[in-house]
């Protein structure tokens, strides 16, 4: 075996562990994060606020029509390469991912919203995509399955272990919630660090290519049209621009790998949620800075008796 066989099967095996290492701390992320909020609701906190059809409504027109036409209007004004067009298209179509329930957490806002909005466009994503890509991607099918049962096993599945814990073990639970919590936040760190280190070279590879500005221009028009159609309260307003700017990238990435199969999608999708987690995570603190100067404003005005 020769020294240059000898180093790339090394690379090799380096890389095959970060890989190993991302899924479970993605794996890791999801359940936790569910699990958290499962321990600290009951099914009424969170299913009862659906009943708001003009809410339901507001949500689905952002994230299943305005964002898709959205991200296709991107892929046309920038003259992306149809491999990234398409991965572009997969982050407008799918909605729905854990992270939103950090990113509320960041803000300091509701996290029982953002789980209902969570809640809601999961199994409307599980349908959608299969309708929708061969649309967008002609010849191309996608399975149902493939795109539920990563997606019930990881999160809904664990939400809805919380809640039972909730109901029949409310101790246990009570002690249980913050572990769960520490372990998602530690996870995230993990998953976010690994994202990028595991995916840097196609990463570069992908540079000048419009892909990044792409998908700084999906991100930051998602959640532009999402705080614009959630409401008068300024605190829904946040938590539905962080939940329609952060896209469903688990099952947009089911869908590049196992449908499309093309690495350059696959890249995109991965640049996405990257862009994703750097834009929020900023918009999230500065809302959190907002959200405390109306309660300080709110404090001072009851204080002075000019409220």
């Amino acid at each position: 075996m020769t020294p240059g066989s000898v180093s790339g099967s090394k690379a090799w095996v380096e890389t095959s562990m970060l890989q190993t290492l991302l899924s479970i701390s993605i794996l890791l992320f999801s359940v936790s994060s569910m699990l958290s909020v499962g321990f600290a609701f009951t099914p009424r906190d969170l299913v009862g606020p659906l009943r708001n059809l003009g809410k339901v409504l507001r949500a689905l027109i952002a994230n299943f029509v305005a964002v898709p036409f959205l991200a296709y209007a991107i892929g046309q004004a920038l003259g992306l390469a149809t491999p990234l067009a398409v991965g572009l298209m997969l982050l407008g179509m799918a909605a729905g991912a854990p992270f939103v329930i950090k990113l509320t957490e960041a803000a300091d806002h509701d996290v029982g919203t953002a789980v209902r909005l969570l809640v809601l466009l999961l199994p409307i994503t599980v349908i959608y995509l299969p309708v929708m890509v061969p649309l967008v991607v002609p010849g191309v099918t996608v399975s149902i399955g493939a795109i539920a049962t990563p997606l019930l096993l990881s999160m809904l599945l664990p939400l809805a272990v919380g809640l039972l814990a909730r109901a029949w073990l409310p101790a246990l639970s009570r002690r249980l919630q913050p572990v769960a919590g520490t372990t998602a936040t530690v996870a995230l760190v993990i998953l976010i660090v690994l994202t990028f280190v595991v995916n840097f070279r196609e990463i570069v590879q992908l540079m000048g290519t419009g892909a990044i500005l792409a998908a700084i221009l999906l991100i930051g028009g998602a959640f532009a049209i999402g705080f614009l159609l959630g409401g008068p309260d300024p605190s829904e307003r946040g938590v539905f621009g962080l939940g329609t700017g952060q896209r469903g990238v688990a099952a947009a990435m089911i869908v590049a790998a196992q449908s499309i199969n093309d690495p350059d999608t696959l890249a995109m999708v991965v640049i996405g949620s990257l862009i994703g987690m750097g834009i929020l995570f900023p918009i999230a603190w500065r809302l959190e800075k907002h959200a405390k100067a109306r309660v300080w404003d709110l404090y001072d005005r009851t204080l002075t008796g000019r409220g």
